[in-house]
């Protein structure tokens, strides 16, 4: 039986690809696995087994530590043809981004990166993608035999998934890597994972100076979330590359996203698109953030956070 296989060297965004994956599977009749690789990858079986693979490959290889593009790759070439999978989802993640155009290389597949939707029309699957800068969604289906989709994280939701076997198979695998690993350094300044905060708050260029995005800080420290920004905050280096939200960033599902001096245009909504609630602060009333937003505060926000803040503080 032809199936599908799954890989993301997160398992959080593996899981939600087996969940999504096994909805598509039943449309296409086919298996649903998944793949975890790695030095302690076995440790993931059970999570993607819960999710709903019915089989998991794991191999715990060294050529895979750091999960080098060259060797998971080769890795994953090898198990989709002991697997017999016709579809592969591989995360878009950094790492993915890279690792999907090369299985696709090895395998002759086509291949469709920064999927934000997938779905079965007609027998076959559809991806939908952001083009010309987010303006508008592109779908595309691929007529190869195999097929290579890097799908967005959040894309799919793992919540109520049903599991899977979990058959867990440790393949024979011969692999390698040209990557030599020179030395290893924590990355400079503090880190966040937007893709898995609960309440976010984004800010934009509607704040003057640096300095002022303590007034974002204070807002997030009273509703427990964590800040995200604006790809220009970034370019600015008023904030570090990781708290990005859009096309050159993350792609979020908050409970809520609570924007302060952001805009809205398409290059970071899309970022924020899936969120459960949307709120806006903007001094202009004609901002496009007001287009997509539950809630809207109309007003300067040197004087709206401030107030927020201290009322948030009562609650």
């Amino acid at each position: 039986m032809a199936g599908l296989l799954v890989y993301s060297e997160r398992v959080d965004t593996a899981r939600e690809l087996v969940a999504g994956g096994k909805e598509l599977a039943a449309a296409l009749g086919l298996g649903v696995s998944a793949v975890a690789l790695g030095p302690g990858a076995g440790a993931a079986a059970s999570e993607l087994a819960g999710a709903g693979a019915d089989t998991v490959y794991v191999s715990e290889d060294a050529a895979f530590d750091g999960w080098p593009a060259d060797a998971v790759a080769a890795g994953l070439a090898q198990i989709v043809e002991q697997a017999g999978a016709s579809v592969v989802l591989v995360g878009s993640t950094r790492r993915g981004k890279e690792t999907a155009p090369r299985l696709a290389q090895k395998l002759g597949a086509g291949c469709v990166t920064d999927v934000n939707s997938l779905v079965v029309e007609d027998g076959e699957l559809l991806a939908g993608r952001y083009a010309f800068g987010g303006a508008t969604v592109a779908r595309e289906k691929l007529a190869t035999a195999t097929k290579v989709f890097a799908v967005m994280p959040k894309t799919f939701s793992a919540d109520g998934a049903s599991a899977g076997a979990g058959n867990v198979v440790t393949p024979a695998l011969t692999v390698s890597t040209a990557v030599k690993l020179v030395d290893r350094r924590a990355k400079e300044g503090d880190h966040v994972n937007l893709d898995a905060a609960p309440i976010i708050v984004g800010v934009g260029r509607g704040f003057n100076a640096r300095e002022d995005l303590a007034l974002g800080d204070d807002l997030a420290a009273a509703l427990g979330a964590v800040v995200g920004c604006t790809k220009s905050l970034a370019d600015f280096e008023w904030l570090g590359e990781d708290r990005i939200i859009g096309l050159s960033g993350a792609k979020t599902a908050p409970d809520l996203y609570l924007s302060v001096g952001v805009s809205g245009q398409i290059q970071h909504t899309v970022g924020v698109s899936a969120a459960k609630l949307i709120a806006a602060v903007n001094k202009d009333k004609e901002a496009p953030i007001f287009g997509m937003a539950d809630y809207g505060i109309v007003g300067d926000l040197y004087q709206v956070l401030p107030a927020l803040v201290e009322r948030l503080k009562r609650v």
